[in-house]
């Protein structure tokens, strides 16, 4: 019986244009004011020309399609809490650039019913369909105490 009402090849995105206020903000939070990030200057007389996002903010963003994947599986009446075990070959193959509209495409690749656990492919696209980023995220669905109300 598959308690997580996710099944290989279910799949979610998620898009977002990187705005300087992502990237700020990111900053601030993470205490990341690398000058790849943060100085037009710097990065001027780099091979890239002006600034990058963050990767790990690709992560974010990441984490957010998992989150929507929880949603569907949760919309379709599971009952488990699933949480993230981490992630796997993540990588970062291009940059991303202010004002880059990202598309996160999650996708299940693996249940593992017995124990109770799902292995997403994450591929990180830019508007021109390049590939910037892919890895691997683990989703633990653990079992529920108690009973969650139902709306």
């Amino acid at each position: 019986m598959n308690v997580m009402q996710a099944n290989v090849g279910d799949c979610v995105r998620f898009s977002k244009t990187v705005g300087e206020s992502d990237i700020y903000l990111f900053a601030g939070l993470t205490g990341d004011l690398s000058q790849n990030h943060v100085d037009d200057e710097f990065m001027s007389h780099s091979m890239y020309g002006k600034r990058i996002a963050h990767g790990a903010l690709m992560v974010g963003f990441i984490s957010t399609a998992s989150t929507r994947m929880i949603e569907e599986s949760v919309r379709k009446g599971i009952d488990t809490t699933p949480v993230s075990l981490g992630y796997d070959g993540v990588r970062f193959l291009k940059p991303v650039y202010i004002n880059d509209t990202v598309t996160v495409t999650y996708t299940i690749g693996e249940v593992d019913d017995e124990r109770r656990r799902t292995l997403a492919n994450v591929d990180v696209t830019n508007q021109r369909g390049e590939l910037v980023a892919v890895g691997k995220h683990h989703l633990k669905w653990t079992p529920n105490v108690t009973k969650r109300p139902t709306s």
